[in-house]
């Protein structure tokens, strides 16, 4: 049995023009129970393996780019599960922040 992780990504580019403050208030909202980066234009969230009892194999990281025309969001999970769990509580996030535009447009795309 192999000690490797196994990694799989999705990028999504979120059509707004409130992308630094959808950026902040998600940041500023996942800092009270998670490891959190952020400043205007740039933030990254870290998923533990265990977050709220999930079952995951290894750590995850949401990376957030704040620019005129949209938010770049772009996660890294170590299982497909895991990753589609955490496409959907980004998207549900964001959409509550959004409320007043949502639903935002979500295309999640993996490489």
């Amino acid at each position: 049995m192999s000690d490797t992780t196994m990694t799989v990504t999705s990028t999504a580019r979120v059509p707004t023009l409130h992308a630094s403050r959808y950026l902040q208030q998600l940041c500023k909202h996942w800092g009270h129970n998670l490891a959190v980066e952020f400043t205007e234009t740039n933030g990254t969230v870290t998923f533990p393996r265990n977050a709220r009892g999930a079952d995951w194999p290894g750590d995850a990281t949401l990376l957030l780019n704040a620019h005129e025309d949209g938010l770049e969001c772009r996660l890294t999970a170590s299982s497909a599960g895991q990753l589609a769990a955490l496409k959907e509580a980004v998207s549900r996030h964001l959409d509550r922040f959004a409320f007043r535009e949502a639903p935002l447009s979500f295309d999640w795309r993996e490489p």
